[in-house]
């Protein structure tokens, strides 16, 4: 019986209360000084864990497609990911070259025409045939040469400025190439590598940790393909708007108005801010309305998009899944932003919602509370709004053309 025993020197003593707590607290205190430490970094190390996060079920499906082994699926994913990266950064740099030279034309003419415009103002004016507004006792054209002057400054930096974003694209892309290349070692290992959740075993806990990781699962699969269709039908949806009522830089307005998405009520006020002093700047419209009009009618018309997404079609999209209140979610991208810079803006949502859940999950416990009150329910089935009408419709289409008999 005593041969079954492990040698005295093989045991390890139990830890005792003062020492976990030791542990404990250095192992946060480090967490903590690390975190603070690579918070530059910390950002883009995020993004590549949503980027394989997003990627394994593509990847997975593809390679049960094409029935090709796991790492040459992943290699044939990310060389189109890279082909579309680089293209699209290409061509994104080429338009919003030209859009920024035209702005500084649009900017030039209208300076040119500043005294003119002022000088036209400067008169009495009667409302209702009872009061009467003075503007000749205004020095008008004193401040218009006071603007000109600011402008024609800000217009002598402009290649400055320019050369400073082309730095800064630069950069983003080798951050960007940084996030592909870590997501693809990782990812190209994805196959070999158990579950974590799976793996992590402690006992009294796995149900607690499984059921914890299928709501942290629910709540990124809910921003990752909810989120990012909307943006993305925000994006085209408004560069279609934009080019209907021939509203110059387009492309750029669309972009700002899926980010905005990210940053609840200051981004969509800003956008809308952008867009009308755009129109507004404009030379001529093809409508023949004068300047305010114009800026007006595309305004309002970009607004009615706006509640079209927020009422009708994000709610069937998202619906709740998220389950934090957008004050909430826009405090947080401001904190999040200024720890991590853009992609803490981005991610603000899933992670707010994620640190809701396992705050709420360890103040029951401290609480002597159970920490799941409600039953697990499985999250509802993901649709895209006029997918299974589209569907219905290409289904009775080949039924009409298939050959009878």
């Amino acid at each position: 019986m005593t041969d079954n025993l492990p040698p005295p020197e093989a045991t390890s003593p139990p830890w005792s209360a003062p020492t976990k707590l030791v542990v404990g607290l250095t192992l946060v205190a480090v967490t903590g000084g690390m975190v603070v430490y690579f918070r530059s970094i910390l950002g883009w190390l995020l993004l590549a864990f949503v980027l394989t996060y997003l990627l394994h079920p593509i990847v997975a499906g593809f390679s049960r497609l094409t029935h090709l082994p796991w790492r040459a699926s992943v290699n044939i994913i990310y060389l189109l990911l890279l082909a579309a990266l680089v293209g699209s950064f290409t061509a994104t740099g080429l338009v919003i070259i030209q859009q920024f030279q035209s702005l500084i034309v649009s900017i030039s003419v209208w300076l040119t025409t500043l005294p003119e415009q002022l000088g036209n103002i400067s008169q009495v004016y009667t409302i209702g045939g009872v009061y009467t507004l003075d503007l000749t006792q205004l020095d008008l054209v004193n401040l218009g040469q006071q603007i000109i002057a600011a402008l024609q400054g800000i217009l002598g930096q402009a290649g400055i400025l320019l050369s400073t974003i082309a730095t800064r694209a630069i950069n983003l892309l080798g951050w960007m190439l940084f996030v592909i290349l870590l997501s693809y070692f990782t990812l190209a290992d994805a196959g070999q590598v158990p579950d974590m959740v799976n793996y992590l075993h402690i006992p009294g806990y796995d149900y607690d940790i499984r059921r914890m990781g299928r709501e942290i699962d629910h709540i990124w699969n809910a921003f990752l393909r909810g989120q990012l269709l909307i943006i993305s039908m925000v994006i085209i949806a408004s560069a279609i708007l934009m080019n209907i009522l021939g509203v110059r830089f387009a492309f750029s307005i669309a972009l700002l108005t899926g980010l905005a998405r990210f940053v609840p009520y200051i981004g969509t006020f800003t956008v809308d801010a952008i867009i009308f002093l755009v129109a507004f700047f404009q030379n001529g419209n093809y409508f023949g309305l004068s300047q305010w009009g114009y800026a007006l009618l595309v305004l309002g018309l970009a607004m009615l998009l706006d509640q079209i997404f927020d009422n009708f079609i994000s709610p069937r999209i998202l619906g709740q899944q998220l389950g934090v209140h957008p004050a909430a979610v826009l405090l947080a991208a401001i904190v999040a932003a200024r720890l991590l810079g853009l992609v803490g803006l981005v991610l603000a949502a899933p992670v707010l919602a994620s640190l809701r859940l396992i705050v709420r999950y360890v103040l029951r416990k401290m609480l002597d509370l159970p920490p799941w009150p409600d039953p697990e329910t499985p999250p509802p089935p993901f649709e895209i709004p006029g997918l299974e009408t589209l569907k219905s419709t290409w289904r009775k289409i080949r039924l009409r053309r298939a050959p009878k008999g």
